[in-house]
Parts: C-alpha cells; sequence; structure tokens
C-alpha cells in the first residue's frame, strides 16, 4: 500500500516551503496537505475550542496554478496548525498518517523557539496520536528562498523515518540554515537560550499623547534570542552558527525524573 503522508504548516497553505515540501514528500507517497488558511505562526500547540473550524479544500486548478502538483491534494483550515492534524485524521484522511510532516516554516525553530513554534506544535500533535512526525524550519526571513540546498537533506530524513520509524513518544525537529550550501548535518540537542526585550510600543504622535493619559500603551511582539551557550558544539544553534542542519529528537513526557526520584 503506498504510503500516506499528512503536511501541515503554520505559515499557511499558500507558503513556498509548504509547497517545496510537499513536492519533495511526493515521491515517496501520496501526500494530503491540510494547513492554515493564513499564517498562525506562534501559535504553539493551541487548539481552536470556541469558533467554528471551516475547512475547504482547493481546486486542483487552484493549487496547480499556486504551485503545487497536481498529484497532491490541499485543504484549507481557519484553525491551528493542531486543528489541521486533528480534523485531517477525523475528517479528511481515510485512515492514520504513515508519516506527518510540518514546514518548511520560514524562520528556525531551534532552542527554546520550539514551545511557541505552530510547526513544531503540529508535529507534537501528531505524536501524542503516535503518528512518526518531522517538523522543518529555516532560519530566514525572507517570504521567498532557494529550498534547493535543503530538499536532499529533508528527502534523507523522510525517507528513514517512513521506513524505520520512529519511537512512540518521540519526533524530530530539523532546522536549516539559510545558506547556499549546507555543510554537513548534526544530530544534536536544543540550545540552551532566552528571548528578552520582547515588547516594542507603538507610538504615533497624537494617538500615543491621549493614550499616555489615559494609561493605555499598545505593544507589538519581537525580541532579541540569546543563546546562553554559544560555544556548546553539541547544539541547535551551534549548527545553524556553523552552516548545518541541525536534527534534534524531542520526547512527549516531560517528567523532571530526577527531581522526581529526590522526592520519593
Amino acid at each position: 500500500m503506498e504510503k500516506l503522508i499528512l503536511i501541515v504548516n503554520d505559515d499557511g497553505w499558500n507558503a513556498q516551503g509548504l509547497k517545496v515540501l510537499s513536492r519533495t514528500a511526493s515521491a515517496m507517497g501520496q501526500v494530503i496537505v491540510v494547513a492554515p488558511c493564513n499564517g498562525r505562526s506562534g501559535a504553539a500547540c493551541s487548539i481552536t475550542p470556541a469558533t467554528p473550524v471551516i475547512v475547504e479544500r482547493i481546486p486542483s486548478e487552484q493549487s496547480c496554478k499556486a504551485g503545487y502538483a497536481a498529484n497532491i491534494t490541499v485543504y484549507s483550515c481557519t484553525g491551528t496548525p493542531v486543528d489541521c492534524v486533528k480534523i485531517a485524521r477525523e475528517k479528511i484522511l481515510s485512515r492514520n498518517p504513515d508519516l506527518v510532516l510540518s514546514g518548511i516554516n520560514h524562520g528556525d525553530n531551534a532552542s527554546v523557539s520550539l514551545f511557541y513554534s505552530g510547526t513544531v506544535g503540529a508535529i507534537v500533535e501528531a505524536c501524542l496520536k503516535g503518528y512518526p512526525a518531522i517538523a522543518f524550519s529555516l532560519r530566514t526571513r525572507n517570504k521567498q528562498c532557494d529550498f534547493a540546498p535543503y530538499e536532499q537533506v529533508a528527502r534523507h530524513w523522510i525517507d528513514k523515518i517512513l521506513k524505520e520509524g520512529l519511537p512512540i513518544g518521540s519526533c524530530l525537529n530539523i532546522n536549516f540554515p539559510e545558506v547556499k550550501a549546507l555543510k554537513g548535518t548534526s544530530f544534536c540537542r536544543m540550545a540552551k537560550g532566552i528571548w528578552h526585550t520582547e515588547w516594542i510600543e507603538i507610538r504615533n504622535d497624537e494617538t500615543t499623547q491621549k493614550n499616555t493619559q489615559n494609561e493605555t500603551h499598545t505593544y507589538t511582539l519581537s525580541g532579541i534570542f540569546e543563546n546562553l551557550e554559544p560555544d556548546a558544539e553539541d547544539t541547535d544553534y551551534w549548527a545553524l552558527d556553523h552552516d548545518m542542519a541541525s536534527v534534534t529528537p524531542l520526547k512527549l513526557d516531560m517528567t523532571d525524573y530526577a527531581l522526581l526520584s529526590d522526592r520519593r
């Protein structure tokens, strides 16, 4: 039986990275894309409990015009990336997927950023349901990128996990640096890091003065990431900083067993 591959993202169904990943995966199985109707970056593992979620199958003519191959079925969903995984299995797919992919995200999800990521949130949901899952992200600020340097690595891991699977409760978080040629791949841990200076006040003369008098302020989320262990050579950030793809295995079980043992 042909392998069934579900692909989601958090950049929206029309994102370039999603089209590249779906094209790469389509050589290894039947690909079904279920992705948000627009960007849902930072959605993490959130769901949509109070608002009805609308799912629309994108007509083949429209999806092909957008850049998808004719053999790829594309759905748009008004929910989050996690919603996409949930609704795909219950309402769209005829059976459990052999693999769930997420990405390729525009922006890396290395170190602590993975906790906020809708891209990673989708594979966490897949992992919770027992499906092998991989997230792919690219460290870039550009909406249009050259993904060619990363397709071989993506193809390798997709093929490997389709054949070998993953342990129950584990998934993979793969990040790429934006380079013309990768210098290799590092199987590594997530770096210790922190985001700071995260809020920027929006100012606009008359409105700002009025709001300030009322003690009302408007902010937009931004931030600066600080790698707390820049010299550690076994982390995802070190790999990216040295032009390598980082492959980080993640586990669902967040239990602190050392502390648990101390308390017994």
